[in-house]
């Protein structure tokens, strides 16, 4: 029989080995023309030009670590690190950041992530502004969308808040959401696939984390290796973070005005978008 210790140390091996043989293949960060893939694909998906991704971030819940007091305790009183990711329109993570204390607010891991430093750098090779699909001006960036914990910016779209909101700012918001909830997929169908998820992990803390990137990356082997369905189930048991209160940015703010406007124009609406708000 194999001792406690012996069976955790050969996980741990195994879902290193499994991270460093799948990584570069299947989770390299986008070039430029591959970000125009990705947002060619949200836009005939979720009719969300010039998205980049969607991003968020949820709990993975584990025992107590060691001396950990109360970092990895969350607002949902129990245990946890935070898994935070960025997906595109097939559901498949093109950035994943692992093991941020539990009681963090997902504003604090992004900007503390390398992907939040990259995009506030402008260091992700993201394509030159262009303008909207069947728009002659103004060019417009390339962004990726969340939810309210996040700070607006630039090249990150957030919700309105929801008090006293116009019909255009309703429509906005609906039509984010159908985009960001890509994200939502993604950790659905990771969790639905690989089940210890699903429960408290019972392994050490590095163990654990070890784990849940192995997951990530055979979810994006998997997915690339099956084909793409877009009728995946949004089930899942991983919990959402508490969201916090972020400032946003200036020039965020015009941009999130123009996609407004944008899909509020007569030949950019949805036919069902006013019924769906």
């Amino acid at each position: 029989m194999v001792g406690k210790s012996t069976a955790s140390m050969i996980i741990r091996e195994t879902c290193v080995a499994i991270w460093d043989a799948l990584h570069a293949a299947v989770m390299a960060q986008p070039h430029k023309e591959q970000w125009k893939e990705i947002a060619d694909v949200f836009q005939k998906t979720c009719q969300f030009p010039n998205c980049a991704g969607a991003i968020d971030g949820k709990h993975i819940r584990i025992k107590k670590p060691v001396r950990s007091g109360r970092q990895y305790y969350n607002y949902k009183k129990y245990f946890s690190f935070v898994l935070f990711a960025m997906c595109d329109a097939n559901y498949s993570f093109r950035y994943i950041d692992v093991g941020s204390y539990g009681s963090r607010s997902d504003s604090a891991v992004f900007a503390h992530s390398e992907f939040g430093k990259m995009l506030q750098d402008k260091a992700l090779d993201l394509p030159d502004h262009t303008t909207l699909p069947g728009t002659t001006s103004p060019a417009m960036p390339f962004v990726f969308v969340a939810d309210g914990a996040f700070a607006l910016g630039e090249n990150l779209m957030r919700p309105y808040s929801s008090r006293g909101l116009s019909l255009a700012r309703r429509v906005f918001n609906y039509r984010l959401t159908r985009a960001r909830r890509v994200v939502e997929c993604a950790f659905g169908i990771l969790a639905n696939k690989w089940r210890f998820l699903h429960t408290p992990i019972h392994l050490k803390l590095e163990t654990a984390i070890s784990a849940s990137k192995a997951a990530c990356v055979l979810h994006n082997f998997v997915r690339a290796r099956d084909g793409f369905n877009f009728d995946d189930s949004l089930s899942h048991s991983l919990q959402s973070h508490l969201p916090s209160v972020v400032r946003g940015h200036r020039q965020g703010a015009v941009v999130r005005e123009q996609f407004t406007a944008y899909f509020m124009s007569p030949h950019r609406a949805l036919p069902w978008q006013l019924e769906a708000i």
